[in-house]
Order: C-alpha cells, then sequence, then structure tokens
C-alpha cells in the first residue's frame, strides 16, 4: 500500500460531521439565541428523547460518563466499608468512582469470550467480601466495546446477595439484551457522550437512566450542589456536574441519526467477522443480544506485528487497555477476587481495536481485513 493512501481512523468523526453539515451550526445557534447556557430547553428535550432509547421514565443529563457513575453512587450513599465488585479489565472511571466515594472496588474477572463481568468471579467474590472486613452493597457491570453484560446471570447473583447493580453502558447505548435496550437493563445506568463514543457530544458529558422516580430526583439534586426546592436550599452535599445545554443541542441532532449509524456500525462488524476469521480471534457476541459496536477488538498473541503493520498501512489501532486495574499503581492496594483474575491479565495482552464507525466504506474496510491478513503471514 502507498504511503499516499489516506489515513484510515479509528472513528471517523469528520464523515459524520460532513453528514450534520447546517444542523449542528443550528443547534447550537438556536443555543446562542436564547441564552439558557446551563439547563436550557435542550437538555430537557434530549433528556426525554434519551429516555425513550433507553427504555425507561427518566433520563438524567450530566457532565461527563464518570460523573454518571458518581452520581448514582452518591444517591445510593455508597461509602467506607462498603465493597462494590467491579470488573478489572476496563477504563479507570469504573473503580475511581468507588474509591472516590470512600467505598473499595473489589476486583472480579471477565469471560474470554465477550469481555463482560465473569458471574462466577463475581459470586466467589461476593462471598470472600465479608471475611475481609467489607460489606457487600453492589455491582458495577460494564458493557465493554458495546455489548451488554449478562444481565441474567449477574441480576440472580445480585439478587441472592441482595446487592444493587449499576450498569456502566459508556460504550453500549444503543445495544440490546435478551429484546430489552440498554438503560432498562439494571436499576441505574450510566453512559457516556465522550465524542467517540456511539452518541457522542463535541466535549464532555453524560447521562444517568432508571425507571425509579425518586433515584431520579436525588440525581438532579445531586448534579447542581445538591439543591432543593430552590438554587439556595441545599439537602444534600452535591456536585456541579450539569450537562451543558451546547452539549445537550449537539446530541439532539446526533439522535437524529443514531438508529441509522447503528445499522451501519452493525453491517461494519458483520463483514469483519466474516473476512477476519483465521487471521485473529475475532469478537464473540452472545446469543440474544446486539453490540452497539463502540469498538471492534480482536484478540491475537502477536499484537506488537500486527499494530507495526497497520502502521505502516497508514491505519489506526488502539489497545484497550494495556493493563487490567489491579496492576495500575493507582488500584494496587485494592482487593481481587480469591481466583485470581487470569482472563483480565491475559486479554490486555493480546486485545487490539480495529476502525469501526458509520462511515468505513467496504473498499476501507478490504484495506483494513488485507492489511490484517498480511501480518497474519496469509491471505484473505
Amino acid at each position: 500500500m502507498s504511503e499516499a493512501a489516506p489515513e484510515v481512523p479509528l472513528v471517523d468523526l469528520a464523515a459524520q460531521r460532513r453528514r450534520l453539515e447546517g444542523r449542528i451550526e443550528a443547534a447550537v445557534a438556536a443555543v446562542l439565541d436564547h441564552g439558557q447556557f446551563v439547563l436550557g430547553p435542550e437538555v430537557g428535550r434530549f433528556e426525554e428523547q434519551l429516555a425513550g432509547v433507553g427504555g425507561v421514565a427518566h433520563a438524567v443529563g450530566c457532565s461527563s460518563g464518570t460523573d454518571a457513575l458518581l452520581l448514582a453512587l452518591l444517591a445510593w450513599g455508597a461509602g467506607t466499608g462498603d465493597a462494590v465488585f467491579v470488573p478489572a479489565f476496563t477504563f479507570a472511571a469504573t473503580a475511581e468512582v468507588v474509591a472516590l466515594v470512600g467505598a473499595t472496588p473489589v476486583f472480579v474477572d471477565v469471560r474470554a469470550d465477550t469481555f463482560t463481568i465473569d458471574p462466577a468471579s463475581l459470586a466467589g467474590a461476593i462471598e470472600w467480601a465479608p471475611a475481609a472486613g467489607l460489606r457487600p452493597v453492589g455491582i458495577i457491570t460494564v458493557d465493554l466495546f458495546g455489548q451488554p453484560a449478562d444481565y441474567g446471570e449477574i441480576e440472580d447473583v445480585a439478587a441472592a446477595a441482595g446487592l444493587w447493580v449499576l450498569a456502566d453502558a459508556a460504550q453500549s447505548l444503543g445495544a440490546t439484551f435478551a429484546g430489552r435496550p440498554v438503560g432498562s437493563l439494571a436499576t441505574a445506568t450510566a453512559t457516556s457522550f465522550f465524542p467517540g463514543k456511539p452518541l457522542g457530544c463535541y466535549g464532555d458529558g453524560g447521562a444517568v437512566l432508571t425507571d425509579d422516580a425518586q433515584l431520579a430526583e436525588r440525581l438532579r439534586s445531586l448534579r447542581a450542589h445538591g439543591q432543593g426546592a430552590s438554587r439556595f436550599d441545599h439537602v444534600r452535599i452535591g456536585l456541579n456536574a450539569r450537562l451543558d445545554t451546547v452539549q445537550a443541542a449537539v446530541l439532539l441532532a446526533k439522535l437524529d441519526i443514531f438508529d441509522d449509524e447503528r445499522v451501519d456500525r452493525q453491517a461494519v462488524a458483520d463483514r469483519y467477522g466474516e473476512r477476519l476469521a483465521g487471521a485473529v480471534t475475532v469478537p464473540s457476541v452472545r446469543s440474544g443480544t446486539t453490540s452497539a459496536w463502540a469498538c471492534y477488538t480482536v484478540l491475537t498473541p502477536h499484537r506488537d506485528r500486527l499494530t507495526g503493520a497497520l502502521r505502516r498501512t497508514r491505519i489506526a489501532s488502539a489497545v484497550y487497555y494495556p493493563k487490567p486495574l489491579h496492576h495500575q499503581p493507582a488500584f494496587r492496594g485494592f482487593p481481587t477476587a480469591p481466583q485470581g483474575l487470569p482472563v483480565s491479565e491475559r486479554l490486555a495482552g493480546e486485545v487490539l481495536s480495529l476502525p469501526v464507525h458509520p462511515y468505513l466504506d467496504v473498499p476501507t474496510q478490504h484495506r483494513v481485513v488485507d492489511a490484517v491478513w498480511a501480518a497474519a503471514g496469509s491471505a484473505p
């Protein structure tokens, strides 16, 4: 492949921008005209539409996906002495919010085929925690790379132990499990609108989705300094964690094409699955589940060779994540599941994410496929 070949990005926000040309500008101009930059009318409209996407009664916009997780923990009162169980193979935000509220993140393993939390490892950690002086209170699942965790088995484990479940759906909005949309699979669901997500804004943003009206009321209070009935009535310790009106306007415009983009992402994933099997281990989607395909992550024991080959042909790739959380310096003091975390440790050495987005045309995708096969020493 010639060096003059155009670069293939992981996510093509520029192509999406061209598709939405004029609509984003009009949406932002409307906010500039009315001047309600904090909790303006676009925020309420976006929350209503987002709740519909998630199949729930309430969506509470906030300043980031991390703050969405944090607000939920604050609303439930998680704190010192509490154990919250999180997968070791995920982004740092999932565990850091637990530590920030004073609770203890307990790391559990994930399944090798879906990258999502392993209910057997989870059950073992819950059983072990009281002996370590910890009080199990909740589970944060992670729908890693866009596929929902196994909420059927996880809910069974949670119900047996009397724990709440918080879905970390930063990567999975638009996916389904057993015919139910992400947003309705747990008591509360936190999601992110970081620009590269399946639904992304032009900065940071997030939301919590729930059917629990009282929880939604606490979340709205917590995102605005713990406000009560009026601006200067503070009924709880809260945060400044509101979703900006400008970002809500951008998200409203993007929601218009969200379903179309989801279909196009699936088509890209299907083509990869058909053409890459044999060169690398392609991701597996559980029966009865759909993925949002925030990332298309393959497994290879020859990752360095593959990333080098892709780099030489101007194709982007990324490693999500090169270290499981229990190996990160910030988290080394926190406990792990009693049977260890072998799958998380292996995956960290073998995962590689390839370009996936709704605007990846077939010829460009064939470029990616050919480069992967060339690195594997064969041809598709």
